[in-house]
């Protein structure tokens, strides 16, 4: 496929498992290393500056996943809409979202960063810090926050060069910053014996470089989605069919801030009622067992992002079987890898969790948690990819129940009631029931869909045969 200023029109003629395989693996690369650049910085903060560091670092996720929410709000819409109107042939709207992605994200990264640094300390005790843990994740966030808006847009023009034909530039977007990062961590935490904050230092800096490289890209006036004066202009249309779109990965990324609230509250309360100091060390745990269960997730995601734009052009093109088709082939792969990632975690947990530290007590706590967590992998992966699908199509209300319904549903009542009944293991046992339930409801809502499209189709076949 040509890319520069071309219309991907090839994702409604081609092959899917060649789409798929020429849009999902620049992904999946590029969420790989997006995972292996959040172990990484893990693992140098943990060797390098101690395990109180890791569980500061964990305490900063609700607030990070808030962050992310509004980053997802504006980026995963525009690109989701811009696939759509591609298959629509609706070029010139298509334009014009790009200019509004740059806008919406330069206003909502500012204002998001002046209210979480005006209140910083309040809301990191709030989700679950205590006087061990605050100051890491105070000097981490106040240097992440004052990079907010190079961190929104850095996200976003990299879903938009996905959605407009360029899968492998995001990859290398994503590339560029992990490599840069890599470097630039043991440089600011050890060299400069900047702990924690040159972590985060580390982190904006390397998030700079691509976004600059990002900008020379769409200003490349060859390119068909590019810069130009007149798509600089707020439209309330277009703010309001990609914030509808993108609403569903926001609220599942706000819903993930309230759940990873509870968690930390449930293992900081009951892990000190085992064992002194236990609250501490069983969040940094989670943090441990969150970076690992990422790596099998972006993987996932990568899939997903490469599915995205095929089944939103083929269903703005009225081309049911080939999104069916997309879906059917992106949920086989995604239960391989999480398949993969349950016998890793079921086999040799210690071996993973030594990656980010050599405390004694964080291993043994962090690979037992691992096996707990890890129960329901191989059937989350067509949980993930469904609920993507139906954000692929622009299907909001549905995306939105799937994304919510496994958080708010039944996640948070379990991470409630079970600690209560049996301490700490209720707090690691509540992911996987909740992955569990959530994957019957997604079951039943996707027949659902299939029902109609493969109605649609045999509709099409009809009045084929009847021409």
């Amino acid at each position: 496929m040509k890319q520069s200023g071309t219309i991907p029109t090839s994702l409604g003629t081609e092959s899917i498992p060649k789409l798929l395989k020429q849009y999902a693996v620049p992904a999946i690369i590029a969420m790989t290393a997006s995972s292996l650049y959040n172990m990484i910085d893990s693992a140098y903060i943990g060797q390098g500056v101690g395990p109180m560091a890791i569980s500061g670092l964990a305490v900063t996720f609700p607030l990070m996943n808030l962050s992310t929410a509004f980053g997802t709000l504006v980026g995963v819409g525009a690109s989701t809409l811009i696939s759509v109107l591609l298959g629509q042939r609706n070029y010139s709207v298509a334009r014009r979202v790009l200019g509004n992605v740059i806008i919406m994200n330069c206003v909502i990264g500012l204002l998001f960063m002046a209210v979480s640094l005006l209140f910083l300390d309040p809301i990191l005790y709030f989700f679950g810090a205590s006087e061990a843990t605050i100051p890491y994740a105070r000097e981490y966030m106040q240097v992440v926050l004052i990079g907010n808006i190079i961190t929104h847009l850095y996200f976003g023009l990299n879903a938009v060069l996905r959605a407009a034909g360029h899968p492998r530039k995001a990859m290398y977007a994503t590339i560029l910053t992990v490599a840069l990062n890599t470097i630039l961590d043991p440089i600011f935490i050890f060299v400069l014996d900047m702990g924690i904050r040159g972590a985060a230092i580390a982190t904006v800096i390397s998030q700079l470089v691509s976004l600059i490289w990002q900008i020379k890209i769409f200003s490349n006036k060859e390119e068909f989605l590019h810069f130009s004066k007149d798509m600089m202009k707020f439209d309330s249309k277009i703010a309001y069919r990609s914030l509808s779109i993108g609403m569903a990965p926001f609220l599942m990324n706000v819903a993930s801030c309230f759940i990873v609230i509870l968690i930390n509250k449930g293992l900081q309360t009951y892990g000190d009622m085992e064992m002194a100091g236990g609250g501490d060390l069983s969040i940094g745990a989670y943090g441990i067992i969150n970076r690992l269960s990422f790596l099998f997730v972006m993987v996932v995601m990568g899939f997903t992002q490469g599915m995205q734009p095929i089944a939103g052009y083929n269903y703005g093109a009225q081309l049911y079987d080939r999104v069916i088709k997309v879906l059917r082939l992106t949920i086989i792969c995604a239960t391989i890898v999480m398949t993969a990632g349950f016998l890793v975690a079921m086999i040799f947990p210690e071996l993973m969790v030594k990656i980010f530290t050599s405390d004694p007590q964080l291993i043994d706590l962090s690979s037992k948690g691992a096996r707990v967590v890890f129960l329901a992998f191989p059937i989350v992966g067509f949980q993930i990819v469904t609920s993507n699908f139906f954000q692929s199509l622009g299907m909001a209300k549905k995306a939105i129940f799937l994304s919510l319904s496994r958080q708010l549903l039944f996640l948070a009542p379990c991470l409630i009631i079970l600690p209560r009944l049996i301490g700490v293991k209720g707090v690691w046992l509540s992911l996987p029931i909740s992955d569990i339930i959530s994957t019957i409801v997604t079951i039943f809502m996707l027949r659902t869909l299939l029902k109609q499209f493969n109605e649609e189709i045999r509709k099409q076949r009809v009045i084929t045969e009847g021409n």
